[in-house]
Order: C-alpha cells, then sequence, then structure tokens
C-alpha cells in the first residue's frame, strides 16, 4: 500500500514543546502521579520509531524529553531504518527497546511469541481510545497496547475539476448511484472521474460500504455476497470508463493522480495533505466516502508496544500514558498530520482542523482490516488479482481469498 508521510515544516513543531509541557500539568487522561517517577526503578526507557520524517522524530523526541523531565527517568528516541528488524533482532537477543511502534500486522505474532507485554487493560486512559483501535490492538481478548494514533479513508475532490464540470456541494455523491454519476460526468479527455489503488486497503471500503469485509466475527467471510457484490460494482465503474486504477494512468498513488489533474475524485487518507508538498498548486476538498447498503471506510493505525523484557516496564506505562493525553496527543497531530487515538482529543481537533472533519468522523463507522498472524501474505496475494479486476471475476477472485483466508484464521 503507497501511503505517503506527512512532511511538515519545522514550524508546525515550534509549539510542541510548549504543548507537551502544557500536557504535564493538564492532568487530562494522564497517569495517577503525573510528574512524580513512574517506580523506584529509574533506569532509562528507550523508545524505537519508524518515522515518516523530521517532523514527526523532532515531535516524538520533544514528547519524550518532556516526559523525562516530569519523571525524572531518562528517556531516548531512536529512529529505526527497518523497524520490523530492528525490533524482532532485540526481541530474539534478550535487550529490546522498552518502547517502540507495532503495526497492526506486527502484533499478532508478536504477541503470541510473548515478545510484548499486554498491558492495554491496565491504562488509566483505557476508555479513552476509540473502540475500533482497541479492538485493532486486542488478540485472544486481550488489548495488549496503546493505539498510538490512526488514518481513515475519505473521498478527497480536485476542487478545480469539481467546478470546471459545473458541479457544486450539493452534487457531491451521498450513495452508489451518486458516485456513479458523478465519475461519469468528471471524466473527460485524461481526466478520470474517480481513480482507485487497486489494493484491498482501498477497494475494501466498498466491501465495508456494502455490510462486508474479510472476518467477521473471527471467521473469514471474503466470498460473502456483500463482497462479491462491492467489487462487481467497481468492476463495472471501471468498464464504463468513470473509474480507473491510479497504475492504469501512470500515477503512483492517488495524491499524484489528483494533483496531475488526472483524477477528479480519489479514496485517500488523512496523509493526502502530503500530496501539497508535490503539487503546491492543488485545491481539494475532503468528504465522506458515499454510502453502499451502509456508511463504512477502513482505518490503519499503529500502537504504543512495550517489550515483554523491558528493563523499566513501569516507567515504559507511564510514558505511554503521557503520549496519549488529550493535549499530547493534539500536539502530535499539529506536528505532523496524525489524527488523535483518543475521543477526547476529537473536538479540538476538529477546531484545529475543520477540512479534515470527514476523516475523523470516519472513525464511528470504520472498519480494521484482518490482521491474524500470516494474514499479510493473503492481502498481498489478494491485490494482485485485484489488479486483474476489470477483466476478472469478482466471485472467483474472492472464491480464492476465503480458502487462504480460512487457513489463517481457522
Amino acid at each position: 500500500m503507497k501511503i505517503r508521510p506527512f512532511q511538515l515544516g519545522l514550524a508546525a513543531v515550534s509549539a510542541l514543546a510548549l504543548a507537551a509541557v502544557t500536557a504535564c500539568s493538564s492532568g487530562t487522561a494522564a497517569s495517577p502521579t503525573p510528574g512524580g517517577a513512574a517506580s523506584a526503578n529509574t533506569n532509562p526507557v528507550s523508545v524505537l520509531i519508524g518515522s515518516s520524517g523530521e517532523a514527526e522524530t523532532t515531535a516524538v523526541t520533544a514528547a519524550v524529553a518532556a516526559w523525562s523531565k516530569q519523571s525524572g527517568i531518562p528517556g531516548e528516541v531512536k529512529v529505526a531504518s527497518n523497524l520490523t528488524q530492528q525490533a524482532t533482532q532485540g526481541f530474539a537477543g534478550g535487550k529490546p527497546d522498552d518502547v517502540l511502534y507495532v503495526s497492526t500486522d506486527a502484533l499478532a505474532g508478536w504477541a503470541a511469541n510473548k515478545s510484548l507485554e499486554a498491558y492495554g487493560d491496565q491504562l488509566s486512559n483505557k476508555s479513552d481510545f476509540y473502540p475500533k483501535l482497541v479492538e485493532a490492538f486486542t488478540v485472544d481478548g486481550t488489548f495488549y497496547c496503546a493505539p498510538k494514533d490512526f488514518s481513515t479513508l475519505a473521498l478527497v475532490i480536485n476542487t478545480k475539476l469539481w467546478k470546471d464540470a459545473g458541479l457544486t456541494d450539493n452534487d457531491v455523491p451521498k450513495t452508489w448511484a451518486d458516485l456513479e454519476t458523478v465519475a461519469k460526468k468528471l471524466t473527460k479527455g485524461k481526466v478520470k472521474g474517480l481513480v482507485l489503488s487497486h489494493e484491498v486497503q482501498r477497494l475494501g471500503v466498498f466491501m465495508a460500504q456494502n455490510g462486508g469485509g474479510l472476518v467477521t466475527d473471527g471467521a473469514a467471510t471474503a466470498n460473502s455476497t456483500q463482497n462479491v457484490e462491492a467489487l462487481a460494482f467497481v468492476k463495472k465503474m471501471l468498464n464504463e470508463g468513470g473509474a480507473a486504477f491510479n497504475t492504469d494512468i501512470g500515477a503512483g498513488w492517488g495524491g499524484e493522480a489528483l494533483g496531475k489533474n488526472q483524477a477528479a475524485m480519489v479514496v485517500e487518507g488523512n496523509w493526502i495533505t502530503g500530496a501539497k508538498k508535490d503539487y503546491p498548486n492543488l485545491d481539494y476538498t475532503v468528504a465522506a466516502l458515499p454510502a453502499g447498503t451502509q456508511q463504512g471506510t477502513l482505518q490503519f493505525t499503529n500502537c504504543w508496544g512495550i517489550a515483554a523484557d523491558a528493563d523499566n516496564k513501569e516507567a515504559a506505562k507511564s510514558l505511554v500514558e503521557f503520549l496519549t493525553t488529550t493535549d499530547q496527543q493534539l500536539a502530535f497531530a499539529k506536528a505532523f498530520g496524525v489524527m488523535p487515538s483518543v475521543q477526547s482529543a476529537t473536538e479540538g481537533y476538529k477546531e484545529a482542523n475543520p477540512t479534515m472533519v470527514p476523516f475523523i468522523d470516519g472513525a464511528a463507522y470504520a472498519q480494521n482490516l484482518p490482521a491474524q498472524r500470516d494474514v499479510s501474505e493473503v492481502l498481498t496475494e489478494l491485490n494482485s488479482k485485484l489488479a486483474k479486476l476489470k477483466d476478472g471475476d469478482p466471485q472467483a477472485i474472492l472464491e480464492a481469498t476465503q480458502g487462504d483466508l480460512q487457513a489463517v484464521v481457522g
């Protein structure tokens, strides 16, 4: 999946230290003893991150420094060149970093081999996280780690091409039928009305909007009627010409297609802000994805994992609670564009980012992609089949995926 990192200047981070210090004293969703050491153990806490760029690295470093000043426990931030590889080596060698970014697709494997501490249920702010984010980091009924932040998908519209086609705010599609109609009206010459990635990480929104999904209540449901209908709808749009895959028009991702005026609409996440760096003249509007039988989108997230062999687990938990306070979450959002994982920060985020509201509103109906151990291989194989959807058979594609998925989820 092509996900572009947020690229914001250091000016966006300049307020972070102040915000972090404010979070130290606010007590919002913080640990029971803010400002004090997490425990008698004063061993330093190391934090391994996979950074999207300088803004994120600076922001996390400033936040950890603020926590260290408050707690009296040294903290160090390390930027991984290959986080999964470095973390795995640390786990295997018995000397892992205390706190680290953990993706949903890595969680199940590391939980199974007992590399991670299951501390989620011990958090004082557990109830503040969006429920679907808690679900994403729950394995066999155990909530492992605090969601760091998250992204959802929405409909991003090229404002110029929209106006050129004579469309107004009243024409923003609310249903699949609307989407089909508007996409045809926007398709002209080299411009496609709707440009999509062929990956399930984008096309999966149509399954969610039709009441489907690859895994339901722990069982593989790839070949459900809802999913077949969803892919059949996408195939119809591709063949009628109102939609195209980004690879078919020579664009690396939706943001490029939008920025080059090749696409009037794309399905992308809140990382679309990064397209402004490459295409500064791009003007876009964000809207909720149109509904099929219901509203639906996908979400993507990481958590703050704590190593089972961490030298200072209590301090690590204290740090995580600090990093997920309302104020600190809003500081991260301002610094490098992510959305807060705690519900107490929602209104503050909306006030600061009014154009991004459809993304965070999607949390109410977002769906997680399956993240069972070894499921990534199934999704990779599915994506290779989806690339040929225009000439393929949705039923056959999903039947093959059903077999693969059952072997993984049981």
